[in-house]
């Protein structure tokens, strides 16, 4: 297969709290780029394609027990925008970050592709 990766960008006027947040609260591994530019490691990731009027993305992560892990990043100093909610696919909250807004966390109610 000619691709062997995907590389996502979160824009963010607080780069170095969101780098925090993603190395210390997520423990998500990194390389240095050079001059402390961080690039994280991510866990296994899936693509969906869903209808819509006109071109959008976004980026949403997935967990196995939502109540655990909310409990487990707020330990951490992670912020929700409320408790997770069902969302007919899956079970989901906001993850508030640093200067780069909300994703999505959920537990999803679907195979996960990543497990094939």
């Amino acid at each position: 297969m000619p691709v062997t990766g995907a590389h996502m960008i979160l824009h963010t006027s607080e780069p170095d709290a969101l780098r925090a947040v993603l190395r210390d609260v997520f423990g998500w591994k990194t390389v240095d780029a050079g001059g402390g530019w961080l690039i994280f490691a991510l866990p296994p990731a899936e693509l969906g394609i869903h209808p819509a009027d006109g071109p959008s993305h976004q980026i949403s992560l997935m967990c196995d027990d939502i109540e655990a892990t909310v409990a487990e990043l707020e330990a951490k100093g992670a912020e929700f925008t409320g408790p997770p909610e069902d969302y007919g696919f899956g079970v989901g909250t906001n993850l508030k970050l640093p200067g780069a807004g909300e994703i999505l966390l959920y537990q999803a109610r679907h195979p996960e592709a990543y497990s094939l």
